[in-house]
């Protein structure tokens, strides 16, 4: 196999240059190939401009972000971060004279110019990028074109391009939230037990008066893979779940296309607990199907979210893929992304994930499995709880599901390596070496309970919907709940918030100490992952909120 690969590599390498060798380009298992794609089909294809200054980005957003610094809290605006990364003129012009040459000309680029986004036949595409050929393939009613050979651009545009979108990347499967308590149990239960509004601000100390007020603050949720909300059921949830506190009942602005027939219960969850959580906060839903089937949704999102000038302050996001899926190339670039929104005082809060510490295996050892974009130390990543006794009102364990570890990609951030090595130092056994990067970027850095949640889907109410999908909307709704009293103050928004919650070590949170995550069901670790201990773990990161008291660490 690598013989065939390396000798298709020479071939593309006659005519251009591999832009991302090792995008892993295979099929999923989930997907299967339906047919090849006609010559004068359509494809929407993106193309990652290769920016300036992006050490100096990097640099900024230290400054801006560290309370200790005189420059925290003096964020930038869109433009500002524009004249900052835009690449040079020699790179749009090389580009751009080089779809030209190739008859591309519908394209449309952002305010910041450093993405491309063109239309153009496939027949086109696959000249334009030696070595790709496209197929449809299909999951359940979903289909997309993609190539499973690696792509090669001309060696004039090769430095010049960080990657193109469209061509790779499967959409990742969708997570499975909800358990499903079946009939006379389901029936026989009250709101009571389980997850519930009432609930989730009794446990973080929220009290009735604990709403938004200030009229500059939003939080926004995001959707992929045909997950749509659906008004009705926010409503009823609402009605149900929310008595005791003044709340909003409908969300004030979508963008993007809502799709139709039934509502998710991954959106369904994101929308409702958000909105509970962070109570009477004007909220926003990004939905990103994609335009086209090359498209990549998440893609699609991040340069939305990097094309507006006004956007909500907190963005919680229940998406993720494994690590070794993507290239080393696109998980950069997006990295940046990142940093151009935590630049301009926007806080992005992602999922764990939902498999432990995940496993890989291979031929002749497994490894842990670290997920992206929760990987990326350009975010907040939120893990997962659930109450020590189910039936009860009581203290956080680790829920075993909680995604956590370390990158194999990403060199752990400078905010975090003194909590980190404490760990890695005073927890007793720790998994063999050789199944995590101890020196990569670990995650999560705190923690929401994530297990039995209560939703109102279709205009049913389903028990027992668990996941990191649920705790991370909680956790942001609580930061906009911040975000809003900082407002009344006139300070500015917390924006990207890792570096002070590092430096806080812990104080806001109740410390979570107990429960491990699943990971590979070896010889080796026999199921188990990382525990939870003392301080930071990465389970449950620092621990969950207790709301007054973050609120007081982080008011100055």
């Amino acid at each position: 196999m690598r013989i065939a690969v390396f000798v298709l590599s020479f071939i593309w390498l006659v005519s251009g240059e591999l832009l991302e060798d090792d995008q892993d380009s295979s099929v999923p298992e989930d997907w299967t190939l339906v047919e090849g794609v006609k010559p004068l089909e359509e494809v929407e294809l993106t193309f990652a401009l290769k920016q300036q200054k992006v050490k100096q980005l990097k640099e900024l957003l230290k400054l801006v972000s560290d309370p200790d610094s005189h420059q925290y809290g003096k964020y930038l605006s869109l433009d500002e971060v524009a004249a900052l990364v835009k690449p040079s003129k020699l790179t749009e012009n090389l580009v751009q004279n080089w779809l030209q040459r190739h008859g591309v000309k519908n394209c449309h680029t952002v305010v910041t110019r450093d993405f491309l986004q063109c239309v153009m036949t496939v027949q086109v595409a696959e000249a334009l990028l030696p070595g790709a050929k496209f197929h449809r393939y299909k999951r359940h009613s979903h289909t997309v074109l993609r190539s499973t050979s690696l792509y090669s651009v001309h060696k004039d545009v090769h430095r010049h391009l960080d990657f193109v979108g469209g061509i790779h990347r499967f959409p990742p499967k969708g997570k499975n939230i909800s358990k499903g308590w079946q009939g006379a149990r389901q029936s026989a239960l009250s709101y009571q037990l389980g997850a519930t509004p009432s609930v989730i601000r009794a446990r973080y100390n929220l009290t009735a008066g604990d709403v938004g007020t200030a009229t500059n603050n939003s939080q926004a949720v995001a959707q992929f893979l045909e997950e749509y909300y659906h008004p009705d059921d926010l409503a009823e949830f609402m009605r149900l779940f929310a008595g005791g506190f003044t709340h909003m009942s409908a969300v004030d602005r979508v963008v993007g296309t809502q799709g139709g027939g039934e509502a998710g219960t991954e959106a369904s969850l994101d929308v409702e607990y958000i909105m509970s959580s962070g109570a009477n906060i004007s909220t926003w839903v990004f939905t990103n199907p994609g335009r086209h089937e090359s498209q990549e949704p998440f893609l699609q999102w991040m340069l939305l979210l990097n094309n507006m000038s006004e956007v909500p302050w907190v963005h919680t996001i229940s998406y993720g893929d494994d690590e070794d899926s993507l290239s080393d190339a696109y998980m950069n670039r997006i990295n940046t992304e990142f940093m151009k929104a935590g630049l301009r005082g926007i806080s992005l809060l992602f999922a764990s994930g939902d498999s432990g510490a995940g496993c890989r295996h291979l031929t002749k050892k497994n490894t842990f499995r670290p997920s992206f974009p929760a990987s990326s130390p350009y975010v907040t990543t939120v893990g997962g709880t659930s109450f020590k006794s189910p039936l009860k009102f009581n203290y956080e364990v680790t829920d075993s599901i909680s995604g956590g570890g370390f990158s194999n990609v990403f060199a752990m951030p400078d905010y975090q390596v003194g909590a980190v090595q404490a760990y890695l130092k005073s927890v007793q056994p720790l998994p063999p070496q050789t199944y995590f990067n101890i020196t990569g970027r670990a995650y999560p850095d705190l923690a929401a309970l994530s297990d039995n949640y209560w939703v109102v889907t279709n205009l049913k109410p389903v028990a027992a919907v668990s996941g990191t999908s649920a705790s991370t909307p909680v956790v942001g709704g609580i930061l906009s709940l911040i975000n809003d009293q900082r407002f009344l103050k006139g300070l500015p928004s917390l924006g990207f918030i890792n570096p002070r919650l590092y430096k806080l070590q812990g104080k806001g949170l109740y410390d979570v100490t107990q429960g491990c995550h699943m990971s590979c069901r070896d010889d080796k670790v026999k199921g188990k992952g990382f525990c939870a201990s003392p301080s930071w773990d990465p389970v449950t990161g620092w621990g969950t909120p207790n709301y007054p008291a973050l609120l007081k660490a982080l008011m100055d």
